[in-house]
């Protein structure tokens, strides 16, 4: 299926959001995100042709109104499946939980069963339910199916602290957060824009590999921290490499690799793999690590590069998937399998780490390159494959939508950039 260009409008989108980097010397880590670029919202659109609606500026649209608009002239239809999905979701939320009275509860002790008094009535009310009565089964199973549907774990019926907060936001809240991942989904590839690509979702630490604009396959991943984001941006991936060298960053040669070979000796870089480099040209030679003075490089003043061997040790695994761009993302294997049966998987420098690199490979390839010999080999995809990191905290269900932490804290920044100061929405009776 041709891709569709709009280069004008992405040329001055790349221009904007862009900032170059490459000139710099970087090991492989990623570099952080200008903070002229909001990343609540905003993609970086690093190759001109992933946008589609990106401009100088571009503003948030006003989903809260336009979906319900839509649909109230029979307009469903959305950009891509991701968007369809959560304004189906937006609607079904609001003709269930938003429709419920929002009226604030006191804080006080958690309510659970058995539990009765003003602030019981209160709940009552708040959740739709006749106010005479206790905390009896029905407000329990109402108070669980709304933990379910809004993160709230354990789902276990009981109004603590955290419960009565979620309450106290209001259903508006919740509703502007739902809008502001449909702003996200809204900024993916439209439909019968390419006949495949990737999106990789920091918000749930999952990569959905998509056909013809249909979910063909999903895994987990690891992902940046709070401290160091996996970006949200579009880019092109052109190329992988089998049994990839580690290039350890400028930065931790000297703060970590020279300290460590002054104290520990040379032994150091043995142990751990290490071979270094005269510089960070393509020409660069293997230097004898006994030629060089540690200390200088130490103190900066005698730039090196220093690489991790391939190998069972190497932080890249068996495979990295490049696809360049000035902020030192990509896509690679791990050695540390066991990460991906942990819930939480934001772990990572700000890299994508691939639960199942071969089976990756063998869907952007065809089938898993094969490399010639333990070396270092790049292998050119047929085509380049679009990548589009982005960040979603709202998944769709059967019965709406689910909720999920916020752990960038990215819906906070975006709520004021779509939604102006934020406001309480219950209010005290």
């Amino acid at each position: 299926m041709q891709i569709k260009f709009r280069l004008a409008l992405a040329a001055i989108a790349a221009a904007a959001l862009a900032t170059p980097l490459s000139a710099q010397p970087r090991g492989d880590e990623p570099v952080a995100v200008p903070r002229t670029i909001k990343q609540g919202i905003d993609f970086v659109y690093v190759d001109p042709q992933m946008s589609s609606v990106a401009r100088r500026r571009q503003r948030p649209q006003n989903w809260l109104a336009r979906v319900f608009n839509r649909a109230s002239r029979g307009q469903r239809a959305g950009p891509n499946i991701l968007f369809q999905d959560l304004a189906a979701g937006l609607q079904q939320y609001q003709a269930t939980w938003g429709r419920l009275p929002q009226v604030a509860i006191r804080p006080g002790p958690a309510l659970k069963r058995g539990s009765t008094g003003p602030r019981v009535a209160t709940l009552r009310a708040r959740l739709g339910l006749p106010t005479g009565g206790g905390y009896d089964e029905r407000v329990a199973q109402a108070v669980s199916a709304y933990q379910a549907v809004h993160g709230l774990a354990p789902a276990d019926g009981i109004a603590g602290r955290a419960t009565i907060a979620s309450l106290n936001r209001g259903a508006t809240h919740y509703a502007q957060r739902i809008a502001i991942n449909m702003e996200r989904a809204y900024r993916l590839p439209t439909n019968g824009t390419f006949d495949r690509f990737v999106v990789v979702d920091s918000g749930a630490a999952e990569t959905y590999l998509f056909s013809r604009d249909r979910l063909a396959d999903r895994m987990r991943v690891v992902v940046g921290t709070a401290k160091t984001k996996t970006p949200m941006m579009a880019v092109l991936m052109r190329s992988a490499k089998a049994n990839p060298y580690w290039n350890v960053p400028p930065e931790l040669i000297q703060s970590l690799t020279a300290k460590r070979v002054n104290t520990q000796g040379l032994s150091y870089l043995k142990d751990f793999h290490y071979e270094v480099l005269s510089d960070w040209t393509a020409n660069a030679k293997l230097v004898d690590p006994k030629t060089i003075n540690w200390k200088r490089v130490a103190q900066g003043k005698s730039p090196i590069l220093v690489r991790q061997l391939p190998g069972p040790w190497n932080s890249m695994g068996e495979m990295k998937f490049e696809m360049p761009n000035d902020y030192g993302i990509y896509l690679h294997d791990t050695p540390h399998k066991e990460l991906f049966a942990k819930d939480d998987r934001w772990l990572s420098n700000g890299c994508v780490r691939l639960q199942d690199y071969r089976r990756f490979a063998g869907w952007v390839f065809g089938n898993v390159p094969q490399p010639a010999s333990p070396l270092e080999q790049k292998f050119d995809l047929p085509r380049p494959v679009p990548i589009y990191l982005t960040y979603l905290t709202v998944a769709a269900s059967p019965n709406g939508v689910t909720f999920r932490p916020d752990p960038y804290g990215l819906d906070a920044l975006a709520m004021p950039q779509m939604f102006g100061p934020a406001s309480r929405i219950a209010s005290a009776t």
